[in-house]
């Protein structure tokens, strides 16, 4: 009434209001709200894209009303600038990294949220991938990676198995080997057993 707030009623039934008044309706459910593709980074300041899922409810009915004219804009405001400050990994690679990462961004945007009225209980990214920009290069080294793991396993597993058959053949008696000797049978088997392992791939 002339500008001034009177008060939040919460209670239900029949009641007396003054007909001059101005109401609102304001929702007071605990609601979803899930972003669109935001800009975000990782660890190593590598661009990337990230969607979170917030749940969220207006607590303070009178401070949402009057703080700001649209809830789910200011939430997306707050969660940008909170990406902006916390490094989150691509889901599926790192899972404590990324449960601290949603953790530090609840408690960011819960601190900004607080001041107009509005509660926020958690903020997970649901989908964080590559930007596109540099998506192809991250799934070169990716799969670089993955081959040279798969060297270094196969090159053990051949060390092994070379490893084995000369102390077999050494220790049983069957051959007499000098170091020359050893190590030219240690350069065969090698081969052999690699040459072995690349048509088994094959």
């Amino acid at each position: 009434l002339f500008g001034r707030y009177r008060g939040t009623v919460r209670r239900t039934g029949l009641m007396w209001v003054n007909p001059l008044l101005l109401r609102r309706r304001v929702d007071v459910r605990l609601r979803h709200w899930r972003s669109e593709p935001m800009p975000a980074a990782d660890g190593n300041g590598v661009a990337l894209r990230a969607v979170t899922l917030v749940v969220w409810r207006v607590r303070d009915t009178a401070k949402a009303t009057l703080g700001v004219e649209d809830h789910e804009t200011y939430l997306r405001e707050c969660v940008e600038a909170a990406l902006a400050r916390v490094p989150v990994e691509p889901l599926g690679t790192v899972r404590s990294a990324a449960d601290v990462a949603g953790d530090t961004l609840t408690r960011l945007v819960a601190a900004d949220a607080a001041p107009v009225g509005l509660e926020v209980f958690s903020v997970r990214p649901v989908r964080v991938e590559y930007a596109p920009e540099v998506a192809a290069a991250m799934h070169r080294r990716r799969i670089a990676a993955l081959d040279a793991a798969q060297r270094a396993s196969v090159l053990t597993s051949v060390v092994d198995s070379v490893e084995d058959t000369v102390t077999r053949l050494t220790m049983r008696g069957l051959v007499e080997l000098d170091d020359y000797e050893r190590k030219v049978l240690v350069k065969d088997l090698t081969v052999a057993f690699c040459a072995g392992r690349g048509d088994t791939g094959a």
